[in-house]
């Protein structure tokens, strides 16, 4: 099982819109807003612009869009 590891939140974006289907909807000072559109609906997500993401961060924006953690990891 692959872990998560602490990354940029700009890789974060990277992958979550070019291997997720997300796309930019916005951004406000250093945080990046992110959503796509499925059939359940609209899923959305905030990823701060920081060099260096804890764990615990980038748990709460995969949960935010519904993400499974070991299919992002597959990505690193």
């Amino acid at each position: 099982m692959p872990k998560l590891r602490k990354v940029s939140g700009e890789k974060v974006i990277r992958i979550l819109c070019n291997k997720m289907g997300f796309r930019i909807s916005g951004r406000t000072g250093s945080h990046v807003r992110l959503s796509k559109t499925t059939s359940g609906g609209r899923i959305g997500t905030v990823v701060p612009m920081h060099g260096e993401l804890k764990i615990g961060t980038l748990k709460g924006v995969l949960k935010l869009a519904m993400v499974d953690e070991d299919e992002f990891s597959k990505y690193l």
